[in-house]
């Protein structure tokens, strides 16, 4: 049996992505396994069809986080059985797992999940920028077998670091259909995933004051204490709710119960720009439609499956007007509502997966 060892630095219990690779790859066969990290206030993974392991870390963030890390992760490395393959999701496990499976002569893989030295908070700190960039264009094109989120990224990376990428949409599986969301007198508006800088958050928030609805925010991040803030600051604390984290499972219902999904990315930095975010399918599948960016992705699948109000600018009163067109205009919602059910019959993991398995199949002949 074939070997595949996956590393990540997330905590491995909120990644419904990787949850989803690793399975199709251990029903399809493989040995796989999922490195992952752990601190303190981590809660027990749940039972998976692959192996887990998780690396316990005294830092929590920064440079003394990654650095810990990588450390840790490759001694584990050096010392565990040889993987056949050795696949790196990001940038921030790249340079143990190049250094690994050039020792035990395995093959490697490129999962870019982002664009990663793109991203908004390392494109603005140019020293950190400095870094990520020296990384990603001297180790990247090293790297001819991987695989992207998105057309756009993988366009990118073709142009700029000469290597070819599949493309495999991070969509959810296809479940049984989701109920059709009965109007609320109070409608509850969901923000799912990361509550980081850039996704919007700072415009959102106070657009609530200029919408009849409630806003609940599933995540957690680097913005939170500044959600707390805004929150505050705007007097919203009964139209704006922090839910912390949810677990995938209780996430699926809880996004199929909202009336409609918010997805917003400030358009800083490529990474952003060429984004297809994980929510965006997460709202189709739960036959919600939602508010999002007219970016090239977005705007790509909205033109073949109108699921979603597009904005070409982040602003409260932009924001306001999008969500309030859903809320007034019942024929616009469950018209929108109806072309998520179609969306997800194509959009989905049983599709994705496919292409996913037949990569390693001839990668591993």
């Amino acid at each position: 049996m074939k070997a595949i060892l996956f590393t990540v630095t997330n905590d491995l219990v909120y990644d419904q992505r990787m949850q989803r690779i690793c399975n199709s790859l251990a029903q399809a066969g493989y040995d796989v396994t999922l490195i992952g990290s752990q601190n303190k206030a981590s809660a027990s993974c749940t039972s998976q069809l692959f192996q887990q392991k998780r690396i316990r870390c005294l830092n929590r963030k920064g440079f003394a986080f990654y650095a810990e890390y990588n450390i840790k992760l490759f001694f584990h490395l050096f010392f565990q059985k040889k993987a056949d393959v050795y696949c790196c999701i990001d940038l921030d496990t790249l340079l143990p797992v190049t250094f690994i499976s050039n020792w035990k002569k395995s093959k490697l893989v490129y999962d870019a999940h982002e664009y990663f030295s793109q991203q908004k908070e390392i494109i603005t700190r140019p020293r950190i920028y400095s870094f990520w960039h020296w990384i990603e264009k001297t180790w990247v094109p090293r790297i001819p077998n991987g695989y992207t989120v998105s057309q756009s990224i993988a366009e990118a990376f073709e142009k700029e670091y000469g290597v070819r990428y599949k493309v495999i949409m991070n969509a959810p599986l296809l479940h049984q259909a989701a109920p059709t969301h009965k109007r609320e007198t109070a409608p509850v508006l969901l923000y799912q995933g990361a509550v980081n800088h850039a996704r919007g958050l700072e415009y959102l928030i106070p657009a609530m004051k200029q919408i009849e609805a409630v806003l609940h925010i599933y995540g957690d991040g680097n913005f939170l204490d500044d959600a707390h803030q805004l929150i505050q600051q705007n007097n919203l604390e009964d139209k704006v709710l922090l839910m912390g984290k949810a677990d995938p499972m209780e996430l699926r219902q809880i996004t199929q119960s909202a009336y409609l999904g918010l997805n917003l990315v400030e358009p800083v930095g490529l990474n952003q720009w060429y984004s297809l975010a994980n929510k965006f399918f997460d709202y189709i599948h739960a036959n919600i439609p939602q508010v999002t960016m007219n970016f090239p992705e977005y705007k790509r699948i909205n033109d073949a499956f109108p699921v979603a109000v597009l904005i070409d600018q982040l602003s409260e009163n932009e924001i306001a007007r999008a969500v309030n067109s859903l809320i007034h205009d019942q024929e616009k919602y469950q018209q929108l509502q109806s072309n998520c059910a179609s969306a997800a019959t194509q959009l989905n993991w049983q599709n994705e997966e496919m292409k996913l398995i037949d990569f390693y199949n001839n990668l591993l002949g």
